[in-house]
Parts: C-alpha cells; structure tokens; sequence
C-alpha cells in the first residue's frame, strides 16, 4: 500500500461547487407547502412572564399558528436538561433549571425565545410577531461576573444560590503556598477573557419535513447523530430510527454547531405538529443575541520562579460566566478541558487552581475554537513575558529554561496529562529564526524615529485535543463504477476534510482522487462524535488508514476467489488485484461488480492510542501610535508541530483562520451587556468590530514534521485551533512590550485604540 504525504497536493475538492454558488446550506432549501417560523424574543434580560396576547397575530395574513410553551408541552415536547455536572465549593451540586425551546413564566436573558409564529412565508411571519404583545414584570438583572457573586445579587435560579453552578479544583495549595512563600520571584495579574460572539458567515438555519412516516432535518450541525440523538429524546420523543438528521455544507462551525440549540428546535416540534415542512433561519442580530458565545473569563494568576528563573508554581483562581442557562460545553470547559494546558511547553512542578462556573443574565456560553485552552495558555504566556521582564532575562531564554525536553518524553504534567512527543526548544529556536528575531532592535529604532512605540511578543504554546473520545468510523464502499465512497462520522464545516480524507485515500489505495467520495453529513450513514476538538485529522484520518488496509485485505480475499488463486498470490497496486508473476488481475470496480449486491463493503472503525498534542511558537511585532492608541501588527511568524500533515495548504489554511480569530480578539472583538440592563449593547457589526484583511501583516508560517505523534498511525497531531491559542497571547505580549516602558503593567483584552489611548495618558500623568 501506498505511504501518504507525497510533495504535491491536490487541489480543494470542495472549492468547484462553493466558489460557483452551488453550496448546499440549509437556507438555500424550499419545500412545497412549507411554513416559516419566526420567534418573539425577549427584550429584557430578566423578567416575569404576566400575560401573552396573541390574537392579533393568529388573524395576520398567512399565519398558519402562533404558539408559546403551553402549547409545546401539550403536544408532547420536553426540555433541555442539563444534569448537575460538577459539585459547588461547598460540595453541594446546584438544581439545574430546565430550559425549554421557548420560555415558561420567566425569562432570563435578552434574547429568550417566548412565542414563535407560524406562517407561509417569512414575510408574514415577521409582520405577525410584531402583533404579539407580552406583558412582562420586570425583575433585577445581573450581567457580570464580579456583581453576580456579590452576597446581595440578583439569583438567577432560586436552585443555585449565590449564582454559582459548578467547582472544580487541581493541584496542592500547601505545596503550592510553600512554593510561593520560599520563591526569589512572583509574578501575579487579573486577566479578562472577554465575550466573544463566534459570527459565522452562516447564520443558523434549520429545515424540517416528513418523509413518510420520519422526520428529516436538515441543519448545520458538526455532529449529526447527536443532534438527532437530542431531538429524538428531548423535543420529538421519537425513535431514533424515525429520525434523519442531515448535513450538507456549513459556512463556519467553531463550536456554535455542536449538537442543537434549544431555538433551533421549534422548527422541527412545528414540522412534527402540522406534518408540514417547516423552516426557521436566524437574523444576524438573533446570532448576537441568542446563538452560544465564547469565552467571558475572569482568571486572577500568580506565578512563582526561584532566582534563575525556574518555574515553582502556578495558581489560579477563575471565574467562569455560563450564562443563565449553562450548556455542558459551556460548564466543561473551564472547569475541565482549559485546565489540560494549563502548564503550557513548562515545567511546572506545583499548581493550585480554582474554577467556580456562575450564572448571569445574558446568552448561553458555548464552545468557542480553542475552547479553553487560548484562555489558559493566555494567562501562562502573559506571565512568562512579564516574568522576563521583570528579571530582565530574554523572554526565549526564560522560556528555554523551563521547557520539558525530549529526553523526559512521555511527559506528565502536573495536571496528569502525558505528552507523548514533543521538541519546544525546536520549535521555538525554528521560529525566532524565522521572525528575524535579532533584527528587532533595528525594527524599533526605525519605528521610534517615527515617533511610533514598538514592541515584540512570544508564545509556546501546546494544544490538546480528540474531544476525549479517540475512534470514529470510516466505512468504505465500492462500487461497481470503481468509485470508493467513504462514509466519515467527521464532518465538514469548511475546513477542507473532503480534500484532506480524498487526498489521503488516493495515496493510500493508488487511485485517482476523482474516483473516491467522502460522505458525511447523514445520521442513518454515520456516527461517532463528528468534528470538534481538533480531532477530525488525526481520528477520522487514522480511520481512513485503517479502513484503506481493511478494504485491500478483503480485496485480496474476494479477488482470489474471483481469479482461481490463493489469497497469499494475490498483490494490490493502483487500484488492482494481480496474481504474482503474472498480468492476471482484476480492478476495484470490476470486482465489486462480481459480488452478489454489485459492492463491496467494509465497516471500519478506528481507535487511536490516545491525545495528540499539537504545539509550535509564535512570535508578533505591532507598532502603536501613542497619539491615538492604534495598535498595527507588523510582524506575525509562527512554526508549528502537526505531526504529520495530511495536507499542507489545508493546514495554512487552518493556522492562518486560527491566528485571525485569536488577533480578532486581541486587538478587536467584546462582547458587552449594559450593567443595569442587561441590554445588549453589542449587537450588530455596527458595535461588534471584527478583523477585516487589512488588521493582518502577510503571515510567516512554517511547519516542521520531523517529530510524529506516536498515538496514531498516521503520526498527525491536529490543526484546527492551534492558531486560536498561540496568536491571542501573543499579540498581547507584544502590545505589553511596547508600552512597558510607560511604565503600564497590565491592559485587558481587546486592545482597542481607546483602550490603549487611555492607558497612555493615565501613565503619562
């Protein structure tokens, strides 16, 4: 069989139908006889549902229903409920208040869905909307993390008192405690992780019918079969065999598209009542208002170094805003999955950490690319910078200090996690080269001259990843045309896996890329976890591996029988089956043709040894202008380990949508609710200042493959979020650099012109 990662690449499979229009999204479907669902949202961020008068709108023109909770729960709709998942710190475990697809008596957020509207056409429906009125009694609201855990604050749920819904704790803190009290260095800092919304150029759309006796749903969704899997237990209360989930083309996933939001399911309850094909689609402000956003962290840190600059200890103390209605993602991820990379490339010998999830007044958080790491890989680079400044030591040199070598791989950290490979100082050594890291001063002589501040900023970085769950499917199938179909329980969300799967198939099977398919995208074909984690490469390609020899091996079966020869004669090369020593063979296609169903068929899934973890360095220059705070990135280098790539420009492909969405948040992107209100005052491009082509320098970005994973057999670590967690602290590190000199110690994220600007002139005073 054939060895994957030849010099040539082919070209994007997905890129034909996407560039000419011919996508396939969930909005672009219509349906005969079809209804369209719009719905009635809250405008308060907490209040009491006193009464709904919908008459107005039941006699609009075209409104086929209008319909509230009452109306769901009658016709045999449950609710989301999420099962207390981690004690609070006085080791009680919060009551978990369900959330229903439309609000019942109190709403909690701006945003909540209270009514939805049934009616022709989407016209119609949002004319209806704006006839129903809803009494509300408006109640205190509470928007912050700091003013949520205040002893008079406004509870959000009666069941979690003092709004805390979930502890967790690491490490040792008399150890730790010892470590800092006996430390020739501390280093300690707040950060902020502020809110972010996730704006994927698809906004959500949902598209439901009957086919026969199913139901078939059509969304974006990076997991079809736990969608279903959801609306079958929660919403429909079918079958799971009555239910077909389907996945086409997704314009950005980035954790949004995990499973289904509550929403999103009205649609398909409708679909179900009126046996009618329903459809719904969100407004760019519902995105803002309603669809799950990321981070919204606060993390008090302290670092403790001996005299040479050798870490000690670790400790943190984080609060984590989930939102009024947690989602498992949003309660995991700080108090589980950030932690995993806590200790970063380091040494780190002693952690205490403490993370206490709480309620608020505003939308659910969810998974946001990078889900925790960028947050915690943040505060250890902040303060490995800062630490080098403060004792004066080149922040390389403080970081190779205190790098796990290859000499103590498999390394476990002080957070139990075991790195089976990697080579820090490499990367970092690769990196500084790259980034010209000695012709800085020149850089920021020039840029004085100009009367311009200039600074520079470092990050080592190390992801995990897999989403914890370490197989997944890939089913192959040949036809009697010769094609191989190849069923993959990962999904596309336009991070090229059609490309990456095909390529990797053609190499490994001998064929033209144009005779394999990768499907993805229906739940009666596919399973396991889908795409999230940054683990569709390493998983899903290892599975692809190990269905290609699956599929050889019973080829080799089949075509001895098939040619009169013993399965040991039988050799396979470029697509066919040959006898040794002789030009007696059979093909691919002309073999499945010989079978009894014109086929053949190979259920194959795949289990890889354990994480992956992908890492690398980056190095950033920016230029601000201390007369308007404006910060310019200049400079942006990055090497990084992947292991093996399946596909190198998919991978810059990766890195360069990764560091765009970390520098986003930097320098651009935040979320922000009113205090008093809880209004949101963020809530539309207008407020919400997103990364356009020209906040970035062209990217310096460079891979190294020489040290594979050894936990699957393809040696590939993941890609797809690496970006998001090497980029956001290292923009920061080189703003921090820049203005140090003012004698500015901390600035919060994003480093906005007026935020910057202001730093400035409190330190000129």
């Amino acid at each position: 069989m054939a060895v994957f990662g030849k010099a040539q690449y082919i070209k994007r499979v997905e890129d034909d139908r996407l560039l000419t229009g011919k996508g396939g999204f969930s909005d672009n479907l219509s349906r005969p006889n079809q209804v369209h669902v719009v719905l009635v949202r809250s405008p308060h961020a907490h209040a009491r549902i006193v009464k709904i008068d919908s008459a107005a709108a039941r006699k609009a023109p075209g409104v086929v229903a209008v319909y509230g909770w009452a109306d769901m729960e009658k016709e045999g709709s449950g609710y989301f409920v999420l099962p207390a998942m981690f004690p609070n710190a006085d080791g009680k475990k919060p009551d978990m208040t369900p959330r229903r697809p439309l609000a019942h008596e109190v709403v909690r957020y701006v945003g909540e869905p209270v009514v939805a509207v049934v009616a022709d056409t989407r016209a119609q429906a949002a004319d209806a909307a704006e006839l129903v009125e809803i009494e509300y009694e408006t109640l205190s609201a509470v928007t912050e993390i700091d003013d949520a855990l205040k002893p008079d604050a406004p509870q959000v749920w009666k069941g979690a008192p003092g709004n805390r819904v979930g502890f967790n704790r690491f490490g040792d803190a008399a150890k730790a405690d010892a470590a800092f009290a006996a430390a020739a260095h501390v280093v300690a800092m707040d950060i902020v992780h502020q809110r972010l919304i996730v704006n994927a150029m698809e906004p959500r759309a949902i598209m439901a019918e009957w086919d026969g006796d199913r139901m078939v749903v059509h969304i974006g969704s990076q997991n079809p079969s736990a969608t279903r899997d959801i609306l079958c237990d929660v919403i429909l209360k079918m079958p799971k065999d009555k239910v077909r989930v389907l996945v086409r083309d997704i314009g950005g996933g980035f954790g949004m598209r995990t499973g289904i939001q509550p929403d999103e399911s009205v649609a398909v309850w409708v679909a179900k009542v009126l046996k009618r094909p329903a459809k719904w689609r969100a407004e760019r402000s519902e995105e803002f208002a309603s669809a799950t956003a990321g981070r919204d962290q606060l993390h008090k840190m302290a670092l403790a170094l001996d005299k040479d600059g050798r870490i000690l200890a670790l400790r943190m103390d984080a609060f984590a805003n989930v939102g009024a209605y947690p989602s498992g993602a949003g309660i995991a991820i700080p108090l589980f999955v950030g932690p995993k990379v806590s200790t970063g490339t380091y040494v780190v010998p002693l952690v205490d950490f403490k993370i206490t999830c709480v309620l608020t007044n505003t939308g659910t958080i969810g998974a946001y690319r990078g889900a925790g790491r960028p947050e915690c890989l943040l505060d250890l680079e902040r303060l490995m910078d800062t630490a080098a400044r403060q004792l004066a030591i080149d922040p390389a040199e403080l970081r190779r200090r205190n790098f796990v070598t290859p000499a103590q791989m498999p390394y476990t950290t002080a957070m139990g996690e075991t790195y089976d490979t990697g080579d820090f100082n490499l990367f970092l050594t690769k990196t500084l080269a790259a980034a010209d890291w000695d012709g800085f001063p020149a850089r920021k002589a020039e840029a004085e001259k100009r009367g311009k501040l200039y600074g520079r900023g470092l990050a080592s970085y190390v992801e995990w990843t897999s989403a914890m769950v370490m197989n997944e499917m890939a089913h192959y199938e040949v036809r009697a045309d010769g094609k191989v179909v190849i069923w993959m329980g990962t999904q596309g969300m336009g991070q090229g896996l059609q490309t990456s799967f095909t390529q990797l198939a053609s190499e490994l099977l001998g064929i033209d890329p144009s005779q394999i398919e990768i499907a993805m995208g229906d739940s009666d074909k596919v399973g396991g976890v889908g795409s999230m984690g940054s683990r569709s490469a390493y998983i899903g390609g290892s599975a692809v591996l190990t269905g290609s020899e699956k599929l050889v091996d019973k080829g080799k079966e089949l075509a001895a029988d098939a040619l009169e020869a013993s399965t040991a004669d039988i050799v396979y090369a470029g697509g066919r089956f040959t006898i040794t020593g002789t030009d007696r063979g059979i093909g691919l296609g002309e073999l499945a043709a010989k079978q009894p169903d014109q086929r053949i068929f190979i259920e194959n899934v795949n289990t890889v040894d354990g994480i992956a973890w992908p890492n690398g360095a980056h190095v950033g220059e920016v230029e601000i202008d201390p007369e308007t705070g404006d910060v310019t990135l200049r400079r942006y280098t990055t090497v990084d380990d992947v292991g093996r790539p399946l596909h190198r420009p998919i991978v810059f492909g990766q890195i360069h949508g990764g560091c765009a969405q970390g520098i986003g948040q930097a320098l651009l992107e935040e979320n922000v609710y009113d205090r008093e209100s809880g209004q949101l005052i963020t809530g539309s491009f207008m407020d919400y200042a997103m990364p356009r082509a020209g906040t970035f320098p062209t990217f310096n970005n460079q891979l190294d493959d020489s040290v594979p994973a050894r936990t699957n057999p393809l040696g590939a670590k993941g890609v797809g979020e690496s970006g998001a967690v090497g980029s956001t602290p290292t923009v920061m590190n080189a703003i921090m650099d820049a203005l140090w000199p003012l004698g500015i110690r901390n600035i919060q994220m994003p480093a906005t012109p007026l935020r910057v600007w202001n730093a400035i002139q409190e330190a000129r005073k």
